[in-house]
């Protein structure tokens, strides 16, 4: 019960690594909130949730983009449960593209969403937890923030924001018992990965691609990244300040 009497928000929770998270958390003991866009989705995963006795479990929509959404999300939260005490910036999503094929449209997109969105949730939950006496940030980066990837240029680029932003909160708040760092999948099966294979010309080609790019020869699963998340988000990290955990398969091991 690595997380029993704690309070956890999880945005982009409707699917993927942000619903494997939450599962884990509910196991753990957490209140969870499930925030996605998504706002049907996000209920279905809080109402299969693990809740153990004492806890809850309660979707909010949220859109990472809009930073009066993500207030909104962490004045509701704080406001139901008292307090915030670890907030998984999760939401994000990918581009497949060089830098000449990125329209400034697409780009402008996914650093609102991939970089804005852990801002404005640092930027609106650190004062709760400073005025609660500490609490837990844990953002999803990527591998792609630590290594070059062949077209994904704006990705590769707001995984790589992230880090540094991670970073730098790290370090201006780790004094307030506020602890912010980040994990960094490789390449995980999530719907965005389901997604980007419908749309190949061979998707079975491409599959066996990207599962070469990891020694172990095989995609990560969203539980897989869950299970580093909760180190980060648990006091079994309590020495981790600004890190950067790596769960990518020996793929930048290489």
């Amino acid at each position: 019960m690595k997380l029993q009497h704690k309070v956890a928000v999880i945005t982009g929770a409707a699917s993927g690594i942000g619903a494997a998270t939450a599962q884990l958390f509910a196991a753990e003991g957490a209140s969870v909130v499930v925030a996605d866009k998504d706002e049907a989705a996000a209920q279905q995963v809080a109402q299969a949730l693990p809740v153990r006795a004492g806890s809850y479990a309660v979707a909010m929509p949220v859109d990472v983009a809009d930073s009066s959404s993500v207030q909104q999300l962490l004045h509701s939260t704080h406001e139901q449960f008292g307090r915030v005490d670890v907030l998984v910036n999760n939401a994000g999503f990918g581009l497949a593209s060089t830098v000449e094929h990125t329209s400034e449209e697409d780009w402008a997109r996914i650093m609102r969403v991939n970089v804005d969105g852990v801002f404005f949730g640092c930027k609106y939950a650190i004062p709760l937890m400073r005025e609660q006496g500490g609490g837990v940030i844990v953002n999803t980066a990527s591998v792609a923030g630590l290594v070059g990837l062949r077209d994904r240029a704006a990705y590769c680029a707001s995984k790589g924001a992230v880090i540094a932003l991670t970073r730098a909160m790290a370090l201006d708040h780790a004094a307030e018992n506020i602890r912010i760092n980040c994990v960094a999948p490789g390449t995980v099966q999530s719907p965005y990965f389901t997604d980007m294979l419908a749309k190949a010309d061979d998707p079975q080609a491409l599959l066996q691609q990207l599962s070469a790019r990891q020694p172990v020869m095989r995609l990560g699963q969203p539980e897989e990244i869950a299970k580093a998340i909760l180190f980060l988000a648990s006091a079994d990290s309590s020495f981790s300040i600004g890190s950067v955990l790596v769960a990518d398969g020996g793929l930048t091991a290489a």
